[in-house]
Formats: structure tokens, C-alpha cells, sequence
């Protein structure tokens, strides 16, 4: 299982249940990533997207502890235990966790890879990643080109799991 995430230097990733940057490369990017694999996050996740509806060409499983919340074109599931339950009937290689914040720190231990953009403007952010610099069995194994858009100047960065657990 990998994880996909825009972060800046201090690993924000949102304000207000909002992204903090819209990069289109990175969008590119991510699409390049996710389509044909199964991707997972959460409600508020799902709200960020285009019409507040799942992206085409993926199939996505939605955690959300309302009970009630459904979503047109996702399997939502309501606890972590059945998310689990869910994921290990997938193929690993085909799972895309793509946020929130929650989902990221729920499952980040499961991942072999981040796919980290990192977009190098300090933004005010309430919701973070956590600091995979500093995080117990991960390193950094590539660090792409400075790239820039619209006066954003970003890089593509990858980071490996020595020791991913397994669910």
C-alpha cells in the first residue's frame, strides 16, 4: 500500500478542512498514481474533490464513523476494523491512501511508500502529515528537481517503509 500527499516544509497538508495548495503538475501526478487502484480516505477528504464526488477511473473506499453518511460511487465503511477487514481483501500494491489527516496517521504504519509532492510555501495549516524525516523506520530514497508553477516553486520526493506492518 503507498500514500500520496502535497505537503509544505512543515508538513501541513490543510486549513479549514480545505487543500492548501492546487498544483496542476501535481494533480497530474497524482492522477498518474491513483487511476485503476483503489484509493482510501475519509469524508472530508472526499468533500475537497471535484463536486465532493469519488474521481473517475478509481475505485474509492471512504471511512466515516457517521453511520449514516452515504456516498454515491464509494464503499464507505464505518470503523476501522472493517476497513481492515476490507483492505485485506485487496491487492496491496493496488491501494492509494490519499488523506485526511486521521486516515493518513490510521494507516501510514501499513505503507511501503509516500509519495510526498513538497510545496515549499509556509501556509497556515491545522491539519498535518506526519514529519516522515523524523519518523521511525523511514527514509527519503528519492528527491526529484525543484520544479515551480504559478510562483509555487515544488518537488517530487518518495519515501520507503523499512518495515511496514501488515493488516
Amino acid at each position: 500500500m503507498n500514500c500520496i500527499v502535497n505537503v509544505t516544509p512543515s508538513w501541513g497538508i490543510g486549513q479549514g478542512d480545505k487543500l492548501l495548495v492546487s498544483v496542476s503538475e501535481d494533480l497530474k501526478h497524482f492522477r498518474a498514481l491513483t487511476v485503476g487502484k483503489t484509493v482510501i480516505c475519509g469524508r472530508k477528504t472526499l468533500a475537497t474533490f471535484p463536486g465532493g464526488k469519488p474521481l473517475k477511473s478509481r475505485n474509492t473506499i471512504l471511512l466515516s464513523s457517521d453511520e449514516a453518511f452515504f456516498a454515491e460511487g464509494a464503499e464507505v465503511v464505518h470503523s476501522e476494523q472493517a476497513l481492515f477487514a476490507r483492505l485485506r481483501q485487496l491487492p496491496s500494491k493496488e491501494l492509494c491512501v490519499i488523506g485526511g489527516e486521521s486516515v493518513y496517521r490510521l494507516l501510514l504504519p501499513y505503507c511501503d511508500r509516500a509519495y510526498v509532492t513538497i510545496t515549499y510555501a509556509e501556509l497556515p495549516a491545522d491539519r498535518f502529515f506526519p514529519d516522515l524525516d523524523h519518523e521511525d523506520g523511514w527514509a527519503l530514497t528519492v528527491q526529484g528537481a525543484m520544479r515551480g508553477e504559478n510562483g509555487l516553486k515544488y518537488r517530487f520526493c518518495e519515501y520507503r517503509n523499512r518495515n511496514p506492518k501488515d493488516f
